[in-house]
């Protein structure tokens, strides 16, 4: 009679199931407008802003001295203005709205942060535009940094978490590559411009680039046994970064950042490899219809993208420049997507967020991100 009365008491204690998914932090999913696309991407995440807990117009830049440049066109003084029908219409659907402040001017960056002075200034400069607009937090996304600059950057996420009080603090940060992936011999001592365990600290969200992969993945790239390898982002590669940051920052707060664009190359044959010459980016229409002129079939490769080969005819001074003048067509599309989805899903981390939404993305990508 005891045992059973014990173990009713025991079985009392435990979480009932419905309780313990209420604990559970729900799955979420952002996206970053960029401000080139501002009234294309504003209008395409408004007509789905469903499928969103944040959005991040992307957004403000630090000048070289430190102050910032409104390029989203957040400081317009019309009611009326596209980013400002922006946050209340996000507002009105229960969105975040989380700017993003970009810098990527390294030498600008150390000097300025190093400065306890003109460090602290910029601190208050994104404290105070996130209160006087209504944000509800601020994207920190500073790339290029010097090693040097490690204990600055770090000393100002402190300081600017402090001063944000109950607003969002997010970071936007590169991707690290685990060293026996990243290096054919390891260095003895490496060091990393990002300290994980002071990120983990004072941002709330933690938003790891998983995109522009390219041949940073040198077992990656041997596995392609010969073949074309220049992968916008493999899952295998982004399962590697996220595993590995999450030995440094809580799951509850990673967010995988995931492509929806692709890039062109010239591929020129080497010894052992290739090398790859960047032509330049774009949306996957343009890919599809490049390969509906050629008469090509794209097809699903090894990183689970879309990509397809072709020789360029219009360009015949490129033939005698190289001896194989092939090009690689080599983009995200909804499936790829899905997959980054189903991969966060798996690894337990907060959730995804989309670079970019301007319109220009695969349109199926809505059938297949979730819904708040």
């Amino acid at each position: 009679m005891h045992r059973v009365l014990l173990l009713g008491a025991f079985l009392m204690l435990l979480p009932s199931p419905a309780l313990a998914a209420a604990k559970a932090p729900a799955f979420e999913v952002s996206g970053w407008i960029p401000y080139w696309r501002v009234a294309s991407g504003t209008a395409e995440a408004l007509s789905h802003i469903e499928h969103f807990n944040a959005l991040m117009p992307f957004g403000y830049v630090v000048q070289n001295d430190g102050t910032l440049h409104d390029a989203f066109g957040f400081s317009a003084t019309s009611s009326t203005s596209t980013a400002k029908m922006l946050v209340a219409a996000a507002k009105a659907a229960g969105v975040k709205v989380v700017p993003t402040v970009m810098w990527s001017n390294g030498q600008a960056m150390h000097s300025v942060l190093r400065s306890t002075r003109s460090r602290i200034a910029l601190e208050d400069r994104i404290a105070a535009l996130v209160k006087e607009n209504g944000f509800d937090g601020i994207d920190i996304d500073f790339e290029s940094k010097l090693l040097q600059t490690r204990p600055y950057f770090s000393l100002f996420l402190e300081g600017l978490y402090a001063r944000m009080g109950k607003k969002f603090v997010y970071c936007a940060i590169e991707p690290r590559t685990p060293p026996s992936s990243a290096f054919s011999v390891i260095p003895e001592k490496l060091q990393y411009v990002n300290d994980y365990a002071v990120i983990n600290k004072y941002c709330d969200r933690v938003e790891i680039m998983t995109y522009d992969q390219g041949a940073t993945d040198l077992r990656l790239n041997a596995a392609a046994n010969g073949t074309p390898y220049i992968p916008v982002s493999d899952p295998k590669w982004a399962q590697k970064v996220i595993t590995l940051a999450s030995g440094f920052i809580s799951k509850n707060k990673i967010v995988i950042g995931i492509p929806t664009y692709g890039y062109e190359y010239e591929v020129v044959p080497l010894t052992q490899g290739y090398r790859y010459n960047l032509q330049w980016a774009f949306n996957p229409g343009y890919a599809t219809q490049l390969a509906r002129d050629l008469g090509i079939t794209p097809m699903r490769n090894s990183a689970g993208e879309m990509s397809f080969t072709y020789t360029p005819t219009t360009t015949p001074q490129l033939a005698s420049a190289v001896p194989d003048p092939r090009r690689i067509v080599w983009w995200s599309d909804a499936q790829a997507i899905n997959d980054k989805i189903q991969l966060a899903r798996e690894l337990g981390v907060r959730g995804v967020a989309i670079f970019k939404i301007d319109g220009g993305q695969d349109p199926n990508i809505w059938n297949v991100l979730p819904k708040k």
